[in-house]
């Protein structure tokens, strides 16, 4: 396989792991990206930021580190040229003196020193003095190391810095409470013989690093990231608020083509998306009212042919042949009243109001057994509270499932669940079923199924699709699926709400 199906491949898996983390909301989806492109802007400029301030710090010590350096050189040059027997006199008059800016010590043999720090800071500063002094002393034996204050020794004792007198060497090696470390450098005068010379750079922080992550920048941070997310959230909560409401008016168009138009108020691309929908909301309204018109023009129209032909049929003197004709009559005249019930029978203007399921489904099995059909309803613990519904339509929804059981299945056991916030019927009946890939076409219209479901049974094919609209209408939905003993489950869902739309 070729490197570019892999790479899409690896994309593809990419943005589908990405798509997991991700928020499903709009709104949630920029503020991620909000936080993503302040982080990231704060990141490169921390980094900017903190290289310029390294550069700027080397360059500094570089010339700080190269003039000390020329310092301690003339030092070294001053006491290299002294008589041996004058050294110590001119020692003492520097230390009685105190305040000055080296420590001078004439030692036998070169003093040990803790050696301290690491880095690009510590490599200019004593390459800096080494090529200076290497240039300025003409040798090559120079050794620079850095100590702290408290574990510098001084003399051929090992005397330690602090327990020297002030005015000897603290005044010019000590900078307190900073305590930055001390530059020692030692060069070997004579056989038993080095100079031993101690000063401060005077940059306290010289092996400190740099901190990505300190409190300030964390702080400044904090407040930066707060404060674009605030504004960035009042923006986006002001563009978003206009689509949600145009999702929530999608969502309910397809129950309530009666709802008032949405406001084409906000952006230019939001009000003009708002527009459109008003549009296509009116254009539907009205289809949907032209084929009202079209199909009670059709019914109205066909009623006197039917009644002609009613009245011919009868007139016929074969009975078998007059019965056959009167049942073709009678089959036409149910399906021109299915299609006009499809189409304007679930408009039922009617309040919603308690109904007590129960009761409802006892009142339609008392009628079903009189046709001679057989109802099982399972006795509920605790009884059902009374639901918010619109009584005639869900009456009309529960009748066509329990005829459909009736007729089809030969018998309809019910049970009803109360769970709270949502009721649940089952209604089983004893049939054969149906098809697994049959289950989603029988709530399509006119749709019968063979041969349990033929138009011999009187039935027209609609009413399992008006029972899902009115199931849905109010919130709810209808969902089929085949009993493993045999027979069709039908599940009723009917969530508890204060509002019907849609009838």
């Amino acid at each position: 396989m070729s490197r570019e199906w892999w790479a899409n491949k690896w994309w593809a898996n990419t943005r589908r792991r990405l798509s997991r983390w991700l928020p499903a909301s709009l709104r949630g989806r920029f503020v991620i990206i909000m936080i993503a492109g302040v982080l990231v802007a704060q990141g490169a400029s921390y980094a900017i930021w903190t290289s310029q301030v390294r550069s700027s710090h080397l360059a500094q010590l570089d010339e700080l580190s190269t003039n000390m350096a020329f310092s301690i050189a003339s030092t070294m040059k001053f006491f290299r040229s002294l008589p041996v027997d004058y050294r110590h006199i001119v020692l003492d008059q520097l230390r009685n003196m105190g305040g000055t800016r080296f420590f001078v010590s004439v030692n036998e043999r070169r003093l040990a020193i803790d050696d301290i720090g690491s880095g690009p800071e510590k490599q200019v500063v004593v390459n800096n003095v080494r090529s200076v002094l290497t240039q300025q002393l003409n040798i090559d034996d120079v050794i620079v190391e850095f100590s702290r204050p408290e574990n510098l020794r001084v003399l051929n004792n090992e005397v330690l810095l602090y327990d020297l007198p002030p005015r000897w060497g603290q005044h010019s090696l000590l900078m307190e409470p900073l305590s930055p470390p001390i530059l020692v450098v030692q060069l070997e005068l004579a056989p038993d013989t080095w100079l031993y010379v101690a000063t401060l750079l005077g940059v306290p922080d010289i092996f400190s690093g740099y901190r990505w992550l300190s409190e300030e920048r964390l702080l400044v941070g904090l407040l930066v990231l707060l404060s674009v997310l605030a504004l960035s959230f009042l923006g986006i909560s002001s563009v978003t608020r206009p689509l949600a409401r145009l999702s929530r008016a999608a969502h309910q168009l397809g129950d309530d083509l009666d709802m008032p138009p949405l406001k084409e108020s906000g952006p230019k691309e939001v009000a003009a998306t708002a527009a459109a929908f008003n549009r296509m909301q009116r254009r539907i309204r009205e289809q949907i009212e032209e084929r009202e018109r079209l199909f009670s023009a059709i019914s109205h129209d066909l009623k006197t042919p039917l009644t002609r032909m009613r009245l011919r049929a009868e007139m016929l003197d074969d009975d078998y042949q007059r019965e056959r004709f009167c049942a073709s009559l009678d089959e036409l005249d149910s399906l021109v009243k299915g299609a006009l019930a499809s189409v304007k029978g679930l408009d039922l203007h009617e309040e919603p109001a308690p109904v007590s399921l129960a009761s409802l489904l006892g009142e339609l099995g008392e009628e079903l057994s009189l046709q001679g059909g057989q109802v099982t309803i399972e006795k509920n613990s605790p009884p059902v509270a009374p639901l918010i519904a619109k009584p005639m339509a869900l009456k009309r929804c529960l009748a066509n499932l329990l005829e459909n059981a009736v007729f089809y299945g030969k018998q309809a056991d019910v049970a009803l669940i109360d769970w709270g916030s949502a009721v649940t019927l089952h209604i089983r009946d004893h049939g054969p079923g149906i098809p697994e890939e049959q289950l989603g076409r029988v709530f399509s219209p006119f749709v019968r199924l063979e041969p349990s479901r033929s138009r011999h049974t009187g039935g027209s094919g609609l009413g399992l699709g008006i029972a899902r609209h009115i199931a849905r209408a109010h919130g709810g939905d209808i969902t089929l699926a085949n009993h493993a003993d045999g027979g069709l489950v039908v599940t009723l869902i009917l969530p508890r709400q204060e509002t019907i739309t849609g009838l």
